[in-house]
């Protein structure tokens, strides 16, 4: 699993002309998931986003109480080693990839966050202001 986190200081993500999620003063979170993860990884790396100290003032979103946006992001697990047509082959397929990245939403519930999400699948526009600007790339493992 892999997550590119964001500090923002909005973010939404648009489906169909309609806003679908919506958050200020938080976290953007673009999540790919692959083959081999499981529920564990994504708790694991929910925590590990949200404890992350890289909000104002060293703190993490879970000391500000900051809001999560998530959008699954395949993408994410792009091989472009070869020519310029990128494989996915390492992206998980949508049956196996929507349930984890439901489990790491629920993860980030868990631990108290106030969590917007995207929408699986769907052509979405990803609106966002980043602050710092502060680009995280966390993998587990």
């Amino acid at each position: 699993m892999r997550a590119v986190v964001q500090t923002v200081s909005r973010a939404s993500v648009t489906v169909d002309d309609v806003t679908v999620g919506e958050i200020t003063d938080g976290l953007l979170v673009l999540l790919g998931v692959t083959h081999t993860d499981t529920p564990e990884v994504a708790a694991r790396l929910a925590a590990k986003a949200y404890r992350l100290r890289i909000m104002d003032g060293e703190r993490s979103a879970a000391d500000l109480a900051a809001p999560v946006l998530v959008v699954s992001q395949f993408t994410l697990y792009a091989d472009t080693r070869r020519g310029r047509r990128p494989s996915w082959n390492q992206a998980a397929p949508a049956e196996v990839a929507e349930p984890l990245v439901e489990s790491y939403v629920t993860a980030l519930r868990e631990l108290g966050a106030t969590v917007e999400t995207g929408k699986f699948q769907a052509h979405m526009l990803v609106h966002s202001t980043n602050v710092g600007p502060c680009t995280i790339l966390l993998e587990d493992g």
